[in-house]
């Protein structure tokens, strides 16, 4: 019999705690102008310039082209074809910038809000929104094609569900062959009563959290909501208008989550650390994410669900002006860029601007906790609510920052 010690047990999240105990849609939770929210995250640092802020006939703009788009004198990658026709939903901030350069500490912060501090464990944006709302039968924050953040000081519970790819079923999440549901029911009983006898002996806000991503599991296995899951009941036509890549296809599998009322989905697209062969990476890049965010925001809007899904586009950091000697752009936290669009959104804008070869912010600079300070508000979280961190210590939901009032509806 394999044994596992129970404190790598109490650190399984909740698809290794069902696979362990294995092997009618959710009601909305509208509790701020936000039902659902959408992170699309550019894991490795996207490069502006080459995506949001293109500097055409510049040294730094690399050659690529910029192309027109629905709004009058913007112009954006020639990478971007689909979403560039689509602007006038869209906000685009050109101006965001941060200190982190650090791959580590840059995701830490573009998923909290807070720079990493020392032993605290900020909770992410996800597992803040995913704590906020009712809890269904799915779970409240779903992380597809990369690891999302941890809750931090919220628990286990408001961890991220991690989807790898979301082409292949999810794992786990049926009882293995043999094991009926009495049977099935035996093993939980048998795991409840060891459970409850570790619980009387030590109290733990630990222990509290694993039994209730125990229970989560198990309500997950056995809800009809899980064929939200399935891809293979889309059409052909409409997995493809997504792209084929695990990017676009975790696209797809937002809105399905989106549309049973997950809470928060985010969705990876990985490779953007472009120190060498920048363009032709980027190329690709572009393309899957022009083709997943612009199929995104249009079945949103087509289903009378994107004024209730905020969707965010944002990445580690930007990616430097100067192209090294090995066609590659390195890590430029100064100036980064960010796309939102949906609920409370005022779509149809820039905001901010760089200088001409991008190596500046020349108006309207955007610090992540003003980013964050407008977002937390947006899904009806209260941006200086305080909670107490394992040290004592009040660690408010946004680290400062001021609202971005340009971007509110």
């Amino acid at each position: 019999m394999t044994t596992i010690h129970r404190r790598t047990f109490l650190r399984l999240g909740l698809g290794a705690i069902a696979a362990a105990l294995a092997d009618p849609r959710r009601a909305a939770a509208s509790q701020g102008p936000v039902r659902s929210c959408v992170l699309l995250f550019m894991h490795g640092g996207a490069s502006q310039i080459d995506t949001w802020d293109p500097k055409p006939g510049r040294e730094t703009g690399g050659g690529l082209k910029a192309i027109r788009t629905a709004l009058p004198g913007v112009r954006v990658s020639e990478h971007l074809p689909r979403l560039a026709r689509r602007l006038r939903d869209v906000a685009v901030i050109r101006s965001l910038t941060s200190r982190e350069g650090n791959h580590d500490r840059a995701r830490y912060l573009m998923h909290t809000g807070y720079p990493p501090q020392g032993g605290a464990l900020h909770p992410s944006l996800g597992s803040l929104v995913a704590a906020s709302r009712e809890r269904g039968t799915l779970p409240s924050y779903v992380s597809i094609a990369g690891p999302g953040q941890g809750a931090g000081l919220l628990g286990a519970a408001h961890a991220p569900f991690v989807v790898g790819d979301p082409t292949k079923p999810i794992r786990n999440l049926t009882p293995a062959l043999g094991v009926d549901d009495a049977r099935l029911a035996r093993r939980v009983e048998l795991w409840r009563g060891l459970e409850d006898r570790f619980a009387a002996r030590v109290a733990s806000p630990t222990v509290t959290g694993h039994r209730q991503v125990v229970d989560q599991a198990l309500t997950m296995m056995s809800s009809p909501a899980l064929e939200a899951f399935a891809l293979e009941r889309e059409a052909a036509a409409d997995r493809e208008r997504y792209g084929a890549s695990a990017f676009g296809q975790g696209c797809l599998l937002a809105r399905r989550l989106v549309e049973v009322g997950v809470p928060f989905v985010e969705v990876a697209l990985k490779g953007w650390d472009t120190h060498e062969d920048n363009f032709p990476r980027v190329a690709r890049l572009g393309a899957e994410l022009d083709a997943g965010m612009s199929a995104l925001l249009d079945d949103l809007h087509d289903r009378g669900l994107l004024e209730s899904t905020l969707v965010i586009c944002i990445g580690d950091f930007g990616r430097t002006p100067t192209i090294n000697a090995k066609g590659g752009r390195d890590h430029f936290p100064k100036i980064s860029a960010a796309a939102l669009a949906g609920a409370g959104i005022r779509g149809g804008q820039v905001i901010g601007a760089t200088d001409r070869d991008g190596r500046e912010i020349s108006e309207r600079p955007v610090t992540v906790p003003d980013l964050f300070r407008t977002v937390a508000t947006l899904v009806g979280l209260d941006p200086d609510e305080t909670r107490e961190s394992a040290t004592g210590r009040p660690v408010a939901t946004v680290d400062g920052g001021a609202l971005v009032d340009e971007l509110l509806a």
